[in-house]
């Protein structure tokens, strides 16, 4: 599966009707050596932690020095991505002991810290072979139910073109929350989301929002990107569903 999850992105690459370059969004920003995942054109800005649905996203933090984004999607669990969890210098499963989760995270501050009792990855995820893409998910049980504004899973499996937006902690500015807001969803296969989103290296578990009713809901977890343009792979929220309470 990690194969046929790296070939469909190397067609999205290819192919004429989905290798299109957006149209550069007001206020965005030509990089002159694209990052993983961006391209050519940035089209990401800092958004306001203080707003719907960025209230519900924080910084899952491990032991190791690792970071990545996570969503709140119940008072006691956060969403991100099972290669998240990985040790650096091991490969392996980091314990549950040395995760946590930073609700709000901007400039050091936060709005309240999450300790982790355990998680659970999508079963067939295998940590050498850093697959197969389509169990790259994972959800962390907190300690003590958090008082944030949790997220909805999307209720039906989003459509191609549906607009979307992604945001996350990024390695190029890793102390504020960048989304794109203006990108959609490519395509849907084996439980993978094909999209046009921009974000680099630390947006791995940031959630791909799309419009639900009169708010926002999941509709997959952020796991991989291209090497110079801004496609990306998401986990679709059908393979995380099951697991749910």
């Amino acid at each position: 599966m990690r194969r046929t999850a790296l070939a469909l992105l190397a067609l999205l690459l290819a192919g004429p009707a989905y290798a299109q370059t957006k149209s550069p969004a007001p206020g965005g920003v030509p990089q002159a050596v694209p990052l993983p995942g961006i391209g050519s054109f940035d089209p990401r800005a800092p958004v306001s932690m203080g707003e719907a649905p960025w209230t519900s996203i924080g910084v899952v933090q491990t032991q190791g020095g690792g970071r990545c984004t996570g969503t709140l999607i119940a008072p006691d669990r956060v969403l991100t991505a099972a290669h998240c969890l990985l040790l650096v210098r091991t490969g392996d499963f980091t314990h549950p002991r040395g995760v946590s989760f930073l609700l709000g995270y901007e400039r050091g501050r936060f709005r309240a810290r999450g300790s982790v009792i355990g998680y659970q990855t999508g079963p067939g995820y295998d940590p050498a072979l850093r697959g197969p893409g389509r169990e790259d998910w994972a959800i962390l049980t907190l300690a003590q139910p958090m008082r944030g504004v949790a997220l909805p899973l999307l209720d039906r499996p989003a459509a191609p073109r549906t607009p979307l937006v992604l945001g996350g902690y990024q390695q190029d500015q890793p102390e504020v929350l960048l989304a794109d807001t203006g990108c959609r969803l490519l395509d849907l296969r084996g439980g993978l989301l094909l999209h046009d989103c921009a974000g680099t290296r630390g947006a791995s578990g940031a959630p791909l929002l799309v419009r639900q009713g009169a708010g926002w809901a999941v509709a997959g977890i952020a796991s991989r990107v291209a090497a110079d343009m801004a496609l990306g792979q998401a986990v679709a929220v059908e393979m995380v569903r099951p697991a749910l309470p």
